[in-house]
């Protein structure tokens, strides 16, 4: 496998679907900027995603990739694994289904239980009703996510990195329609936002009809079948359901997260919101894209006994993570305040709003190298059909965030949430990092530990300069367009050039293995 070939695949891919997704924030915050209304429409899209994560990407991806990729290479070939997929699609939909309409029925208690208990009426109905409309996403988003699973492990990873891309497109054209809207046939914020809801839905339907067509063209032709529990179907339920417990862990994470957020108000909500978008366009450039990549190689490496070739591709992920996710890290924290002024900044949104999300920002990514570690480590336990170790190191982080929040939300608000986040992430790090020691499953080598050393002495190098830049353009990021543009360009070029030279110059890369990884064949 060419590591390097994966990752920029799902890199690029995902880098456009980060990149989109940023022009719909931008959008967003400008047609609708952080209110009430903006907190109740993110917390209804929060909803059917808290719900993905949990039922489908990363519990079921962990459990159905390698028993779909086993069956796939092995004697039965496509047959077998067509079958196999079959019988999963046919148990997982009605499963979904039945979710959908439970938690649409009971979806007044879910914002009650979310919600400060002193929402006016009003607000409540509204955030109850946005919740509705996109619930359904779920069902949709998760069949994206069993099709994706699927073709990822013909290494297929273009279609399932480029779905996210269609979500963005359709809401960025329904904002645009809305404010079009707004400006001539006198709509208001609350319209508009109802129409975004259904766009989302709506976006849906075409990512799923994306990806059908991709399995199809691999031959895959899901279909369904009466529901039936086959022994294989069983134990993928028996190896998701510990990751489905520790991906809640995870996810009730985010969903204490938005009850702390609304005990706090003031558009807290959208200021994370905001902020958060900007922390996860390096997570999910660099995390999410070498946490798919390294998993089938992972798998097979572990599978034939291969300790050398497994860390060899762990210690290579690791690299290759801190060596992007370090600088990105300490340029986002020095110029928060800018970057969220120069991205968000102007008509609803403006630079007091601008300054709250900065702070928000400058706390969230301290844990950036940590929230793309997890994602880098986790799957060394699951190419050995390991859930439950996650499961342990995601309690003992959701432990930590519940208890410092109670801690410090009053002197720090918002921030304080940040923070919480933070040091969460740092002992799951630390923890499942422990584990893997103490398991003989991998260590760290000394000479990975001194070429990261060296990656912070580049990044410090690189964090003054910015210091300095920063400074000397104050006054460009909130003026028009192109004089933010150029602020942009330079601090980007800034980081890029001090960065990477710094790194070259102090031994912070390994030239023979980056050029190693370019290759066909990992030596």
């Amino acid at each position: 496998m060419s590591l390097l070939k994966h990752v920029g695949t799902i890199g690029s891919l995902t880098l456009a679907s980060r990149v989109a997704g940023m022009a719909r924030e931008m959008i967003f915050s400008r047609v609708l900027g952080a209110s009430a209304i903006t907190d109740a429409w993110f917390q209804a899209f929060i909803i059917p995603n808290v719900f993905r994560r949990l039922f489908a990407e990363g519990a079921f991806s962990a459990a159905f990739v390698p028993m779909f990729s086993k069956r796939l290479h092995g004697e039965g070939g496509l047959e077998e694994a067509r079958s196999f997929s079959n019988d999963v699609l046919s148990i997982f939909l009605p499963v979904l289904i039945l979710l959908c309409a439970v938690i649409e029925l009971a979806m007044p208690g879910v914002i009650w239980l979310l919600e400060d208990k002193q929402t006016d009426p009003d607000d409540f109905a509204m955030a109850v009703a946005f919740a509705r409309i996109m619930f359904p996403y779920i069902v949709l988003v998760s069949l994206v996510t069993l099709f994706t699973g699927m073709l990822n492990s013909v290494s297929r990873f273009a279609p399932g990195a480029s779905f996210p891309i269609i979500l963005n497109l359709v809401l960025i054209c329904a904002l645009l329609g809305g404010d079009y809207a707004m400006r001539t046939m006198g709509a208001n914020v609350e319209q508009v936002t109802y129409g975004i809801a259904w766009a989302v839905t709506a976006a849906g339907v075409l990512q799923l009809a994306w990806l059908y067509y991709w399995t199809r063209v691999e031959g895959f032709r899901p279909r369904l079948l009466w529901p039936r529990i086959t022994p294989e179907v069983k134990r993928l339920c028996v190896i998701a359901l510990p990751a489905a417990i520790g991906g809640g862990a995870y996810q009730i994470n985010t969903l204490i997260q938005l009850y702390f957020l609304n005990q706090i108000g003031d558009a807290s909500v959208s200021y994370m919101n905001y902020a958060d978008r900007l922390n996860q366009l390096p997570l999910g450039i660099i995390g999410i894209a070498l946490s798919t990549a390294i998993l089938p190689t992972l798998s097979k490496f572990v599978g034939s006994e291969n300790k050398e070739g497994a860390d060899r591709i762990q210690s290579d992920a690791i690299e290759l993570s801190m060596l992007l996710t370090i600088p990105a890290a300490v340029a986002l924290a020095i110029c928060a305040t800018p970057f969220v002024t120069m991205i968000f900044q102007g008509g609803r949104f403006d630079l007091a709003d601008a300054a709250i999300a900065g702070r928000v920002l400058a706390a969230l990514v301290l844990g950036l190298p940590a929230y793309v570690l997890v994602k880098v480590l986790v799957p060394n336990f699951y190419a050995r059909s390991d859930t439950r170790t996650p499961v342990y190191a995601a309690f003992i982080s959701l432990t930590v965030f519940v208890t410092l929040n109670f801690a410090i939300l009053t002197d720090f608000g918002v921030v304080g949430v940040a923070y919480a986040s933070v040091i969460g992430a740092w002992i799951n790090v630390a923890f499942l990092y422990a584990v893997l020691v103490k398991r003989g499953h991998y260590a760290i080598p000394l000479a990975l530990v001194g070429r990261i050393a060296r990656q912070l002495v580049a990044a410090s190098a690189m964090g003054t300069a910015l210091w300095f830049a920063r400074d000397l353009l104050t006054g460009w990021f909130a003026a028009g367009l192109f004089e933010r543009l150029f602020a942009l360009a330079v601090l980007v070029a800034c980081s890029a050039v001090v960065y990477f030279g710094v790194a070259f110059a102090v031994g912070a890369i390994d030239k023979q293995r980056i050029a190693a990884l370019t290759r066909k064949k990992a030596p």
